[in-house]
């Protein structure tokens, strides 16, 4: 049988059988990347028609076909497009809500520092009784003044019990000044005492001479 290269002179089997084993390798390494370019282009682009593109140039222009694909392919996956959309989307949902707040009671738009709703007057949050900022519930310690926010209500209750009235109590006493000494009291109580002899019954002076 007559070596399969003979017509370009090679009359060697030995290295009949290199150039074979070498067109073998290179075929293979053909079709791998013809599949290669296939499944890439799946990851990376959308459209079925640019795929099949992709492929059919890589297959009918071997080696140059992929090279070209190479060049021009998108830089990234399909999966991380999808990805870095909704981490977009989310973090603009965030930044939306911190920005536009809504009353929990009324749906009125409120901003952080209120601490009333101005539509429905509801309490949204508590103000600091040091610094008089808004405080969030879930806070132990105010971040502005670092003032405990359990603590920092007691002195306000106690500045608002001294600013209120003192409630109704007993009448003041007199001072001793005023009362009478025990050496005076007799001679009042003389004083608002009638004379015995001035003091006649009724009927004694209401009755006619006989």
């Amino acid at each position: 049988m007559a070596p399969v290269f003979a017509v370009f002179g090679i009359t060697n089997d030995t290295l009949n059988l290199v150039v074979q084993l070498l067109l073998l390798f290179l075929i293979a390494v053909w079709a791998a990347l013809v599949f290669w370019t296939y499944t890439d282009a799946r990851r990376r682009i959308e459209d079925p028609m640019l795929i099949g593109c992709a492929a059919a140039a890589s297959f009918f222009f071997p080696y140059v076909g992929t090279i070209v694909y190479m060049i021009v392919r998108p830089p990234e996956y399909l999966d991380d497009v999808r990805e870095r959309e909704l981490e977009i989307a989310a973090a603009s949902a965030r930044l939306q809500q911190v920005e536009q707040l809504a009353c929990p009671y009324c749906d009125f738009e409120i901003e952080k520092t209120f601490l009333r709703c101005p539509s429905c007057l509801r309490r949204l949050k508590e103000p600091c009784g040091t610094c008089g900022r808004p405080l969030d519930p879930r806070w132990k310690i105010c971040p502005y003044c670092e003032a405990e926010v359990g603590a920092a209500a007691q002195p306000q209750r106690r500045r608002a019990a001294r600013r209120a009235p003192a409630s109704a109590g007993p009448p003041p006493e007199r001072p001793p000044s005023a009362r009478p000494s025990s050496a005076q009291q007799p001679a009042v109580a003389r004083a608002q005492t009638p004379p015995r002899g001035s003091e006649q019954p009724a009927a004694a002076r209401t009755r006619p001479p006989s």
